[in-house]
Parts: structure tokens; C-alpha cells; sequence
């Protein structure tokens, strides 16, 4: 431990990291698409999404976030507005209002755009059912040419806790899948199946989708079994798992109760760092991977 050392010291070195960037992250070559899917709930899917977005957007990158989850919570912890009425996804499904109408800037950032979810995309499934092409609807409102109004370097797609028509629309839209996996028992448990849903989007209606990214959340040091889940990802996944791990953290979780990112509500906690060092490697990884296709 360092001369002068102190925890109020070094959380203050973690929000000086955080608030005040050095290099901005590296933009990818071509626009990135990712569904954030898992329909495990409480996995921190939706608390990862907002966050890394909100670490791209503070280091330089412009991002989008299209909040698919009817609870609405990514548009929350955004502080945008998504009371019923408001121009949503919903509306932007159904082709009442273009993507660019519907999407809000962030008070977090004004690198960070938000499409909201209302209370009206919960019956947005039933009403799909009946609907053409019902598995591309999202995929047409957020065409090239509608991003292009926006020209953000990343999209993450916010999907509800299911395997639902929803969370078909956003592997259909998008070009990678982003799967945060908490680090418990049950960690494993459903994967199988998503990735089995995932293969028959590839064989069926999207055959360039692929699992790019694996984040491991909710990492508890104290417990063995922590690091056994962690050990077992890596196993299988190898380098699709990012190096970071997103600690538990008491923080992350107050957040979204006051209409903010973890890097807003706290920038000095271990969270908010976590989730820029995570922001920070997949942009590297995007950027190089990019660079060499």
C-alpha cells in the first residue's frame, strides 16, 4: 500500500479516470449492431447496456441504445422520458414515426441517444403476430438509412428477459449478440437455450448474426463458486469473453433509481471503473477486428 494512501483517495482517482478521459476510445471501421440478449432475468443485461453505452459516449464514440424491453428500465436509467404517448420504439415498429423522431439525447452525454420503451410495446407482441414480415420490423426501422440521420458508431438493442417475438425482432436487426452471464449457479442455465435460438435466427432469417461478446456480471471475489463460473465461461467461450468482470456492487444497482448510469451516479466506484474498462476493451476489440476484415 502507497504513502498517503486512502479509500477516499483512491475513489477519487477512479472518478478522475472515469469524468476526465484521456485518448477517446478507438470508432470502429463500419457501424456496430448488438443485441444485448439473455432471458434470464436479473443478470445486469439491461444495467450493462446503459452503462457501456454511457462509457463509449464519455470517451468520443456516438451511441444509441433502443430501449425493446417494455419495462422501460434502459430508457430509466437514461433519464428519458418514456411516459405513454411519448414517441417510442413502438411507434417505430409499427411505422408511425421514423427511428430519428423517436430518439432522445441522453442528459449523461450528448454522444448518447436513447429510442424509448413505453408501457405501449407490451402489446407490441400480440400485435406483431398478425403483422408482414413480423420477424423484420425492427430490422426496417433501423435501416442504414435511419441510422444514418443518427450516425452513431454503436447500437445496442435492450431485449426484454424472453425469447419472445421482440427479442427475434433485435436478432434480426442486428449483426452481433452481446450476452452478459451473471457469475452464479445458475449462470449456465438457459444459455443453451438462447444460443440454440440464436443458431435458428442464423438459419432462418439472419445468417450474419454471431455471438461476439460474453460479459461476466455480478462478480462476487469472497465466493469459490464466483470464480468457478467464471473459469467455466472462459472454458467454453474463450476469447468472446471480455477480460473485464463487473463486480457486485451496491452502486450499480441504486443507479437506476435516480434516472442515471452508474458513471453518473458514481464515477469513484469500483463499478462505474469496471464498466470503463469494459467499454474501453470492446472498442479496442471492435476496432481490430474491424481493421482486419
Amino acid at each position: 500500500m502507497t504513502a498517503g494512501w486512502t479509500p477516499i483517495a483512491e475513489e477519487a482517482e477512479r472518478a478522475t479516470r472515469v469524468l476526465h478521459p484521456g485518448e477517446p476510445f478507438p470508432p470502429p471501421a463500419r457501424r456496430r449492431v448488438l443485441t444485448v440478449a439473455n432471458q434470464k432475468g436479473g443478470v445486469g443485461k439491461t444495467t450493462s447496456a446503459v452503462n457501456l453505452a454511457a462509457a463509449m459516449a464519455l470517451n468520443g464514440l456516438k451511441v444509441l441504445v433502443v430501449d425493446l424491453d417494455p419495462q422501460g428500465n434502459a430508457s430509466t436509467a437514461l433519464g428519458v422520458d418514456h411516459r405513454s404517448g411519448t414517441p417510442s420504439v413502438y411507434e417505430a415498429l409499427i411505422g408511425e414515426v421514423s427511428l430519428a423522431d423517436a430518439a432522445v439525447v441522453s442528459d449523461q452525454s450528448d454522444n448518447l441517444y436513447c429510442v424509448p420503451a413505453t408501457i405501449d410495446l407490451a402489446g407490441a407482441e400480440i400485435e406483431l403476430v398478425s403483422m408482414t414480415a413480423r420477424e423484420g420490423r425492427l430490422k426496417e426501422a433501423i435501416s442504414p438509412e435511419a441510422l444514418d440521420q443518427i450516425k452513431p458508431d454503436y447500437v445496442f438493442i435492450d431485449c426484454p428477459p424472453s425469447l419472445g417475438l421482440l427479442t427475434v425482432n433485435a436478432m434480426v436487426a442486428a449483426e452481433e449478440v452481446f450476452i452478459p452471464i451473471q457469475c452464479e449457479y445458475y449462470a449456465l442455465e438457459g444459455l443453451s437455450q438462447l444460443l440454440s435460438n440464436i443458431e435458428l435466427v442464423q438459419g432462418h432469417l439472419n445468417q450474419n448474426l454471431w455471438v461476439s461478446t460474453i460479459l461476466l456480471t455480478m462478480y462476487d471475489g469472497r465466493t469459490k463458486l464466483a470464480d468457478q463460473v467464471t473459469a467455466e465461461v472462459r472454458r467454453h467461450f474463450g476469447e468472446t469473453v471480455l477480460r473485464t468482470v463487473i463486480p457486485r456492487s451496491v452502486k450499480v444497482s441504486e443507479a437506476p433509481g435516480f434516472g442515471q448510469t452508474v458513471l453518473a451516479y458514481d464515477p469513484g466506484s469500483r463499478g462505474a471503473l469496471s464498466y470503463l474498462d469494459a467499454a474501453r476493451e470492446m472498442a479496442e476489440r471492435g476496432a481490430v477486428v474491424e481493421a482486419s476484415t
